[in-house]
Parts: structure tokens; C-alpha cells; sequence
């Protein structure tokens, strides 16, 4: 009955997950909504949020050893709160989710590859190539975000790394600025 109401109230919407919650959930949309949704929402907190606090700290000391702990720091920190944040999201009864702590551990998990991936390069001793270094995986990092979203949401590929791009560089930007004000 709540789930037949709730597709009624919803679908006039548009919500088209919404048509797949009233007990006829296929096993497509169940693995989209209980594995990548929480994989690439956590790959992109993790790639995304930690950029502002890596390069702030890269720039603001030009010293590699510096923006990697930061790195290590932001990245273990994103991971725990967005671990902690999806477990806590809701059951997963209503909305067909799944279990809140695996898509926790997912999430979390996801939070911490992205955010680790682009800090690895400041274990580089030379601040240029390290910082070189992690904007190559930073490009790859959104590529990579990119491709998942045309993979499995049906998002054009180019308009998906476009959208992913244009939101790095504002973080990175401010980064930058940040780290230019030490």
C-alpha cells in the first residue's frame, strides 16, 4: 500500500526509480542502487572534496611530505564521514537501497580510493613532479567518474566528464587560491 502510494505521489514527478519500488525491483536497478550508486557517490566525494585541502596544502608549503599527510588526512577523514553518513542515510526498507552498512562500506570505501589516488603522487621527493603528477591522476580520477556515470546511468560520456571537470576545477581553483593565500 505505502509503496504503491509513494510511486503515485512520485511518478507524477518524473522519478523514474520509482516505477521499479513497488516490489518489482529488477536485479539491474537493485545492483545500480545498492553497489554503483554508493561506489560513485563515494568516488566522487573522494575525488572531488579532497582536492581543495591537498593543493591549498601542496602550494601553501611547496613541501611533498606536507600535502601528502594532508592528502592521507582528507582522504581517511572524507572516507569515514561518508561511510558513516550513507549507513546512516536511511534502512533501505522504504527505498530499496539495501543494507545501510554495506552501502556504507561501499561508500566509504569508494570515499577513500578517490581521495587517496590523487595524494599518492606527493610521495614524489620533487614538489613539481609530484604536483604534475596528481593533476594527471586527478584528470583520470574524472574520466574515470565520467565513464561510470555513461556506463551505467546512461549519461552521455563527454557531457558526464564535462559536468564531473567543471566541478573539479572550481574546487581545484580554490585550492589554488587558498593555498596561495599562506
Amino acid at each position: 500500500m505505502l509503496s504503491g502510494m509513494l510511486y503515485s505521489m512520485l511518478s507524477l514527478h518524473g522519478c523514474a526509480f520509482f516505477k521499479y519500488n513497488t516490489g518489482r525491483m529488477t536485479a539491474e536497478i537493485r545492483f545500480l542502487l545498492q553497489r554503483v550508486q554508493p561506489a560513485l557517490t563515494g568516488l566522487m566525494d573522494g575525488s572531488l572534496s579532497t582536492l581543495a585541502p591537498l593543493f591549498a596544502a601542496a602550494l601553501a608549503t611547496h613541501q611533498t611530505h606536507v600535502a601528502f599527510v594532508v592528502g592521507v588526512a582528507t582522504a581517511v577523514g572524507a572516507a569515514i564521514s561518508m561511510g558513516y553518513s550513507e549507513g546512516l542515510s536511511d534502512t533501505g526498507e522504504l527505498t530499496g537501497r539495501g543494507n545501510p552498512v554495506t552501502r556504507g562500506a561501499i561508500t566509504g570505501a569508494a570515499t577513500f580510493v578517490g581521495g587517496i589516488l590523487h595524494a599518492l603522487p606527493f610521495l614524489l621527493p620533487n614538489f613539481h613532479t609530484a604536483l604534475a603528477a596528481a593533476a594527471a591522476v586527478v584528470a583520470l580520477e574524472l574520466v574515470a567518474i565520467g565513464w561510470v556515470r555513461h556506463r551505467f546511468f546512461r549519461r552521455h560520456f563527454a557531457v558526464s566528464v564535462l559536468h564531473v571537470t567543471l566541478g573539479g576545477a572550481v574546487i581545484v581553483g580554490s585550492g589554488i587560491v587558498l593555498g596561495g593565500l599562506a
